[in-house]
């Protein structure tokens, strides 16, 4: 059931993505072109994101368990540290330069387009390489500091 929930999800996740156009990176980047021909549209899209968002956490952090009878595990982290900071930037610096955020380039692999296919074996990369530092320690070390 669980697998079957997430699937679902993430149609409905992926249809909002395609109808909003988020999965157009010219979208996205004339968003960031704060100086030129600036585009709103994703403000909205955000928005509506951070509304339901608010609704499931606020539903979420009175409940134990899921729906689906799962153990709820919420964030605790509440400090920002230079992991979060190295990570927004390095996830900001990739989301200007490609157009794409991992959802949306998810969602585009069914364009059958090579820039999504890319920027998606980019990301995984990025994971493997993080995973690889974090079992020898050389994330850890570099946030102490």
């Amino acid at each position: 059931m669980q697998l079957v929930m997430a699937f679902v999800t993430g149609v409905i996740f992926s249809i909002g993505l395609i109808i909003s156009g988020m999965t157009n990176p010219a979208k996205v980047l004339g968003f960031l072109d704060l100086a030129g021909t600036w585009d709103p549209s994703l403000v909205f899209v955000m928005g509506g994101a951070i509304l339901v968002a608010s609704f499931a956490f606020q539903f979420a952090s009175d409940r134990e368990k899921s729906l689906l009878g799962d153990v709820m595990r919420m964030p605790t982290a509440t400090q920002i540290d230079c992991r979060l900071v190295l990570g927004g930037m390095t996830f900001g610096i990739g989301w200007g330069l490609a157009g794409y955020c991992p959802g949306p380039a998810l969602a585009s692999l069914a364009t059958g387009s090579s820039k999504p296919l890319l920027f998606v074996l980019a990301m995984l990369a990025g994971m493997a390489i993080y995973e690889i530092q974090d079992r020898i320690g050389l994330s850890k070390a570099s946030t102490a500091s």
